[in-house]
């Protein structure tokens, strides 16, 4: 009669475990299917040559398209040192550790431990007159936990864990881009500022030269102290802007100091007119920043991860089938505890529809539903700013290009003006206000196409950064 009823528990256990496994591929959560784009990524570029080719210049690496040794020494060390890609690794680190627990969704839960209970019952009750008032009990119990994913709710939960891990990696890869901008920036302002110091050192020779010049030309009678004094004037403005660019240049190497994680200090550089990028400007199609722009990534993935939070919050208003058992071993008294007569064993599986929860489940719902609305908005925004940034970064590009053509123009045109003034002058056919005024419209021509050389190349690293470049 034992074995009967033995075999018809096992019986029955295994019937309602049957019912759990077929029940658990009834899933009603949905699958994610990415949102139609065509409107957003229409005349993304804002651009009359639009790119047909899928080959974007992001997809070349940093060390191909930043050819300066000194240059790629430095992304390399802020790769390895720089705070933000630390602080990001660790959003990965702990992200990944909630993606291993989403996979771990369908395993049940086990905990196993002695235990010793003493209870004390009244004198007068039916345990205390047939325990005497108080009863030992010792056990060593396992309890098991299982919940069976009827609905695809841990399902969606394991694919939410993986997308938040997905959505930091991408976080990750956003700030590796931006380090690379940066520093690349960085680096080519110093060379700039460099550029500029050079060109106001030989300035400041050739107005120290040009103060003795005016004075002979004062003693001579030919012009008044009033031209000696400017040129005074105008020399020591020159002074003063070399005192700017030292500033700037030890400011600017502190920046890339903190960029690379290290400790305030001066840098070995190369020039800039060393610098070139002879990578071909490829745009690819706008639909690329889907899969080389990090921070569309980040943001898709936010979508994701929120679609299926909203699969959760849905499961959660159907039944739940659980299945709990716990068994082990238990005695009145301990030195007859490990005997084989004090196995004990229990099953219990349940089926359970939740009704009244004070709203709190239907509210879930409902929240997630617009985290899910507001995932998508957001979603489509980024891919619109990375569009706008792409159009900037391009047209920046071309104008610099031809503003370039035009500097070199006219800082030929200066120079020539201002050895020209300085001649009719020495010779009685100029006044020292022309002069005054050709060198410094030369001066500025010449900081100017620096500066325009320096545009050049921070609008192909701007372009490298909108367009998703340098963390593949």
């Amino acid at each position: 009669m034992k074995s009967i009823l033995k075999h018809r528990n096992f019986s029955k256990g295994a019937l309602l475990l049957f019912v759990a496994l077929t029940l658990q591929s009834c899933f009603v959560a949905k699958d994610y299917v990415r949102p139609d784009l065509d409107i957003e990524t229409e005349a993304l570029y804002r651009t009359e040559n639009l790119p047909t080719d899928s080959i974007s210049i992001a997809e070349v690496s940093w060390k191909d398209l930043f050819t300066d040794q000194y240059l790629q020494q430095y992304i390399e060390e802020g790769l390895q040192n720089n705070m933000d890609i630390r602080i990001a690794i660790q959003q990965i680190v702990a992200a990944e550790a909630y993606a291993k627990q989403g996979k771990a969704g369908y395993l049940p839960t086990l905990s196993v431990g002695p235990n010793f209970t003493h209870q004390e019952y009244s004198e007068n009750s039916q345990f205390g007159t047939l325990f005497n008032g108080s009863l030992d009990t010792y056990d060593i119990t396992a309890n098991l936990s299982w919940e069976a994913d009827i609905w695809g709710k841990i399902r969606s939960n394991k694919r939410a864990s993986q997308a938040g891990y997905l959505q930091n990696v991408a976080g990750h890869q956003a700030v590796k881009t931006q380090l690379i901008s940066s520093i690349a920036n960085t680096y080519y302002n110093l060379l700039a500022l460099d550029a500029q110091l050079e060109v106001t050192k030989q300035t400041l020779v050739t107005r120290e030269s040009g103060v003795e010049t005016i004075k002979a030309l004062k003693d001579a009678g030919q012009v008044t102290q009033v031209a000696v004094d400017q040129n005074i004037a105008q020399y020591n403005n020159a002074r003063a802007l070399e005192v700017d660019i030292e500033t700037a240049i030890f400011k600017t190497e502190n920046t890339l100091s903190i960029l690379l994680g290290k400790a305030s200090q001066d840098f070995n550089r190369s020039t800039l007119d060393l610098q070139k990028i002879d990578q071909e400007i490829k745009l690819g199609v706008p639909t690329t920043l889907l899969r080389n722009r990090p921070d569309v990534m980040a943001a898709e993935f936010a979508l994701i991860k929120n679609f299926e939070l909203t699969n959760v919050a849905r499961s959660s208003l159907y039944p739940s089938l659980t299945l709990t058992a716990s068994g082990g071993l238990q005695s009145l008294e301990l030195d007859k505890l490990l005997n084989i007569n004090s196995l004990f064993a229990t099953v219990v599986g349940g089926l359970t529809q939740p009704l009244l929860n004070q709203r709190s489940l239907k509210t879930q719902t409902e929240v997630a539903l617009a985290n899910q609305e507001n995932s998508l908005l957001n979603f489509k925004k980024t891919l619109l700013v990375a569009g706008s940034e792409v159009s900037n970064a391009l047209f920046s590009y071309e104008a610099e290009t031809k503003k370039f053509e035009f500097r070199k123009n006219e800082v030929e045109a200066l120079r020539t003006a201002e050895a020209n003034s300085e001649e009719l002058l020495k010779n009685g056919y100029a006044n020292y206000l022309d002069l005054l005024t050709a060198r410094q419209s030369a001066l500025s021509a010449e900081l100017n196409i620096i500066d325009s050389k320096l545009q050049q190349l921070s609008t192909v690293v701007t372009l490298y950064e909108a367009l998703g470049g340098g963390w593949q």
